[in-house]
């Protein structure tokens, strides 16, 4: 990793996911952004990201449309999905391909940070 910071956003209507992957994250140097809903983050700007993770089933704006909306204005950002129901990637596997990865609940948080510190190098 460079020696600036990067900046990692985590979207997941479970608070005790965005606590436990802010943790991994901070832990690991990174600066992290967490939101509780895809609409708090799309608020919240997208200008200093680095790279997100967004849970797929969230009321309101899923984790697919949220990809699909970060993508329309930050094509390059690296978007990692996130689920607890371990058949979505059968049942959707173009937009599946679209993302960075995607991991099952629970999460094997070295593999991610793994993964993200891969994709932020490239």
């Amino acid at each position: 990793m460079s020696s600036a910071k990067r900046t990692i956003a985590v979207v997941d209507d479970d608070a005790r996911l965005l606590e436990s992957l802010e943790n991994l994250f901070e832990s690991a140097g990174y600066v992290v952004r967490t939101f509780a809903s895809a609409h708090a983050l799309l608020e919240a700007g997208l200008n200093d990201l680095d790279c997100l993770i967004t849970d797929i089933g969230m009321p309101g704006m899923d984790g697919f449309q949220l990809r699909e909306a970060v993508g329309r204005t930050h094509p390059k950002m690296p978007v990692f999905l996130v689920t607890g129901r371990h058949e979505i990637g059968a049942q959707r596997p173009a937009e599946v391909a679209a993302s960075s990865g995607l991991f099952r609940k629970p999460i094997d948080g070295r593999l991610l940070l793994a993964a993200i510190e891969q994709t932020l190098e490239d």
